[in-house]
């Protein structure tokens, strides 16, 4: 059994809120990704794709301390990396109020991601536990 803190469960909540705020975008203006038709000929986010398997990454190396950063990265390079590119903004000031509103909750999805991500990488690195020694006794190397 797979046992996440906190923080790790609160980046991967933000992520979900992240595909959450893809598909409302998706709703409002599927014409949008007409150019990420897959096999199926279905136009569908790509986004999606990738917060997911980031999200899938994270979970499978939670026995190391650095797990998150799979969910760091993917929402660095969605909001972070989108905005400076010029991507995002547009976005948020479209006429289309479904596209708005789509982007705002999963901006806020991978913000929150992002802040919880390094917090909980830090956190664990902090408690990253030694093997356990008894107090009083002194191992000497062979």
């Amino acid at each position: 059994m797979i046992r996440l803190s906190r923080l790790t469960l609160v980046a991967l909540a933000g992520l979900l809120v992240g595909v959450a705020g893809l598909v409302i975008q998706w709703i409002a203006d599927p014409g949008k990704f007409s150019e990420a038709l897959p096999p199926l000929g279905v136009a569908f986010p790509p986004g999606i794709a990738f917060i997911v398997l980031a999200g899938v990454l994270a979970v499978l190396t939670s026995r190391w301390w650095w797990h998150p950063v799979f969910a760091v990265l993917i929402a660095f390079w969605i909001a972070g990396v989108g905005t400076l590119a010029g991507q995002l903004t547009p976005n948020l000031v479209s006429d289309n109020f479904g596209t708005v509103a789509g982007t705002s909750v999963m901006t806020a999805g991978l913000m929150a991601t992002f802040i919880a991500g390094i917090r909980s990488a830090i956190t664990a690195r902090h408690t990253h536990r030694q093997p356990h020694r008894e107090p009083g006794r002194v191992r000497h190397p062979a």
